[in-house]
C-alpha cells in the first residue's frame, strides 16, 4: 500500500498519473481537512471533492474545482434572495453536500461518508480525511482573523497574512484506519500541496507527525513551489508569512524531520546543496504538470524513489 498526503488542486493532478502507474487499491489518501466549511448550513469539504472529483474524471478542467459542465442556478436564486454567494457552489456539487451533511448529522464518521461518496463515483482509492472531528484553518492579518476559505476565495489572497491556526486541531484525533495506513504503508508521498495549509492542517492533527517520524518506509515529498512561486494557490505567500522561504529550500525546511527526499523542478537545481545538507536527498526533474503525460512521468519519478 502507498500512502499519499494530498492537499486540493495541486495535489489531485499529481494524483490523476499516481493512479495510472499504482491500481487505486493499492492507494491511500489522507486528505486536508482545515478548508472544511459550512456554507448554506451544508458542510464543504474541498479539497476531498476536489481530490474524488478529479480522480473519477468529472472535475471541471478550467477551475480545478467543481463538477465540469455543472450550473449555478441555486446560486443565481441565492443571490436574488440577498444571500451572500462568493463561494461558488454548482447546482450538482450541491448534491454532493446535501448528501455529506445529511449523513453527518446521521451520526456517521466523515471518513464514512467520504468512502461512500468515492465509492458513488466509481473509484477504488481509500481516500481517507485526517480526522473525522472537525478542523479549521484560520488566517490573521492586519486588522481581521477569517476562514482561510474567505481568504482564499473572497478575499482572493490579497490581505498580507501575518499567522495561520488550526482550530479544533489541538483536541482532533486521526482515525485509527490514518495511523494504520501510515505505519503499514510501503511508501509515503507528500504531493504538491501547500506545505503550511494543506499538508500542515493535516500534520496539526495530533500523532499523525509522530507517526510519519516512525514510520519505516521511504517518504518523498514533492515541491509546491517552482522558482519562488507557486503554480496555484497562496502557498508562496504563507510560507514567508509563516518565516519559511518561499524556495524548494522552505519545503524541505517544512518537512525535514519525516521526509527522506524531496523532489524538485529543474529551475531549483541550484537549490540542491541547500537541501542535502538539511539530511534531505534531492531529485530534480520537471515538476511543472501541464499534460497527463506530465503527471504520469511526475508519478513514476515519486514511486521510484520509494523503491530505491
Amino acid at each position: 500500500m502507498i500512502v499519499s498526503l494530498a492537499g486540493g488542486v495541486g495535489a489531485a493532478r499529481f494524483l490523476q498519473g499516481l493512479i495510472r502507474v499504482l491500481p487505486q487499491s493499492s492507494l491511500t489518501i489522507i486528505g486536508n481537512i482545515g478548508d472544511d466549511i459550512e456554507i448554506h448550513g451544508l458542510h464543504i469539504s474541498p479539497d476531498l471533492d476536489i481530490v474524488s472529483y478529479t480522480l473519477a474524471g468529472i472535475v471541471d478542467p478550467r477551475r480545478g474545482w467543481g463538477i465540469r459542465g455543472d450550473t449555478f442556478h441555486c446560486q443565481q436564486w441565492l443571490k436574488r434572495f440577498g444571500y451572500e454567494t462568493w463561494f461558488n457552489l454548482g447546482d450538482r456539487d450541491l448534491a454532493t453536500h446535501i448528501y455529506r451533511t445529511k449523513e453527518l448529522r446521521n451520526g456517521r464518521r466523515l471518513a464514512e461518508v467520504t468512502r461512500k461518496l468515492t465509492r458513488q463515483l466509481g473509484l477504488a482509492v481509500n481516500l481517507l480525511p485526517a480526522s473525522d472531528d472537525p478542523i479549521h484553518t484560520y488566517v490573521r492579518t492586519k486588522n481581521h482573523i477569517m476562514h482561510f476559505q474567505e481568504y482564499m476565495v473572497k478575499k482572493e489572497t490579497r490581505p498580507g497574512v501575518l499567522a495561520v491556526s488550526f482550530r479544533g486541531a489541538r483536541s482532533a484525533k486521526p482515525s485509527r484506519q490514518v495511523l494504520e495506513s501510515i505505519k503499514r504503508s510501503k511508501g509515503i508521498i507528500v504531493a504538491p500541496s501547500n506545505p503550511i495549509v494543506s499538508i500542515g492542517a493535516i500534520l496539526a492533527v495530533p500523532g499523525i507527525r509522530a507517526a510519519l517520524r516512525r514510520c519505516k518506509a521511504r517518504i518523498v515529498a514533492i515541491s509546491a513551489i517552482i522558482g519562488g512561486k507557486t503554480v496555484k494557490g497562496p502557498a508562496d505567500k504563507l510560507m514567508r508569512a509563516v518565516g519559511f522561504d518561499a524556495t524548494a529550500v522552505g519545503v524541505a525546511e517544512c518537512y525535514r524531520d519525516f521526509i527522506d527526499t524531496l523532489i524538485i523542478d529543474r529551475v531549483d537545481s541550484k537549490l540542491s546543496p541547500r537541501i542535502e545538507r538539511l539530511g534531505i536527498k534531492p531529485v530534480v526533474t520537471n515538476t511543472l504538470m501541464k499534460t497527463m503525460t506530465d503527471k504520469v512521468r511526475l508519478a513514476k519519478v515519486a514511486v521510484s524513489e520509494l523503491n530505491r
